[in-house]
């Protein structure tokens, strides 16, 4: 059949006339077919999903109730809009327990539809045709690919092992400084699991007075810390004049799907967040903002929640190291990031060489039904989320145990 009209209407940001007909398949696309097959063929063997990027628990019994009641109140049946009062209280005042600071509830906060809907709106407040937006690699594109839609340009900074994963700001060009706008970062890091240092916001603090930009802070992982001593940009002296920080409670709290979370930090860019997002969407329902502002008066969720992915790491790490592996347990987050080997080699001497992460994450989930996701951006590595199904520590245990299991089978070269 013929093309249609419709063929050449679609913008040329999603691919103008050639849309639909590109024979690429994306990353997440190729690990959901390869588990698919893995299962067919081995139907005895149950898969293990270490590449969730969610948590494995619901959220906690006292927020589930407080959406009921929420809901139930008839006072919460309109569009919530930028209001919400109870929830910009409840996040300022999380702001203060977990981070150490002080955020103006009426000026400096308002909630957001999940940090990936405010990464979506807030290019729109900056990014002009011919403006560049300083992005890391690997990392969360949706900052950037709205900036592209905006007509602006995207600059990669690799983040390198040898680095501690934090992006090289000497190294960005003049001439694209010259032109840019912002900057994103994302720490504790997806996937690398890397978080920053007080020395590096405070370098990229005065990195972007001198450079006359603006830092976008993708934090949603920030509160996860191991130690109890999460870190916030907004903690820097001066970070307010230059800086907006995203916070969400799908991680924090196990609320995922439940789509809210908070901008805060510089008002005049927290403002601007609000009118492009007045005339982006009618806010979060209010009986979720009731629920969610229920759970942020008790940061001690938190704390159990990363108590056990800490403990998790601790397992998997150890277990890991034990075969020649080299992951190194990051200081928040779930994410344990480690460089793929080269190859992989049977009991019987048969070698499988890999290449790239790919290589080696697409062989994982064929050979041994074990799913992680792959980055090559810089470097071959594979990403492990510890949000796997187990409930319990014997069942954590086990979990990994019979990971090492199956990857004990193999010897490996790195």
């Amino acid at each position: 059949m013929s093309d249609s009209y419709i063929q050449g209407l679609f913008a040329e940001r999603i691919g103008g006339a050639n849309y639909g007909k590109s024979n690429a398949i994306y990353k997440f696309e190729k690990i959901k077919r390869a588990k698919a097959a893995a299962r067919a063929a081995k139907p005895h063997l149950k898969l293990i999903d270490m590449g969730v990027g969610e948590p494995d628990e619901m959220a906690f019994p006292e927020v589930v109730e407080a959406l009921y009641e929420g809901a139930k109140n008839p006072a919460n049946r309109g569009y919530a809009d930028n209001g919400g009062a109870e929830f910009k209280k409840a996040a300022a005042s999380y702001m203060k327990a977990v981070f150490g600071v002080d955020i103006d509830p009426d000026t400096e906060i308002l909630h957001s539809m999940g940090s990936k809907a405010a990464l979506s709106i807030l290019p729109s407040c900056f990014i002009n045709p011919g403006d560049v937006a300083i992005m890391t690699v690997p990392g969360y594109p949706v900052f950037g690919t709205h900036a592209k839609y905006l007509g602006g340009e995207v600059y990669n900074v690799k983040l390198s092992e040898e680095n501690g994963f934090l992006p090289d700001l000497d190294s960005i060009p003049e001439d694209v400084l010259r032109r840019a706008k912002t900057i994103v970062v994302n720490y504790p890091n997806n996937p690398t699991g890397a978080s920053a240092t007080r020395e590096f916001y405070e370098k990229l603090v005065a990195f972007a007075k001198k450079n006359k930009i603006v830092v976008i802070s993708d934090a949603a992982y920030a509160s996860l810390s191991f130690s109890g001593n999460a870190m916030s940009i907004l903690q820097v002296e001066g970070a307010k004049d230059v800086a907006v920080e995203l916070h969400s409670l799908s991680k924090s709290h196990n609320m995922t799907g439940w789509r809210i979370g908070w901008v805060c930090g510089n008002p005049l860019m927290v403002k601007a967040y609000g009118d492009v997002k007045d005339n982006t969407d009618s806010g979060q329902f209010l009986a979720i903002q009731h629920a969610a502002s229920k759970g942020l008066e008790k940061p001690s969720i938190t704390r159990e929640i990363a108590a056990k992915y800490s403990r998790r790491m601790d397992l998997l790490a150890g277990e890991l190291k034990s075969m020649g592996f080299n992951p190194r347990k990051p200081d928040a987050s779930f994410y344990l990031y480690m460089p793929a080997p080269k190859a992989a080699i049977s009991s019987d001497g048969v070698r499988t060489e890999f290449k790239t992460g790919e290589d080696f994450s697409q062989w994982m989930i064929t050979e041994l039904l074990i799913s992680t996701v792959p980055w090559d951006d810089a470097g071959a590595f594979v990403r492990f989320s510890v949000t796997f199904e187990a409930h319990g520590l014997d069942a954590e245990r086990e979990a990994v145990a019979e990971i090492k299991r199956r990857m004990g089978s193999f010897s490996y070269e790195f």
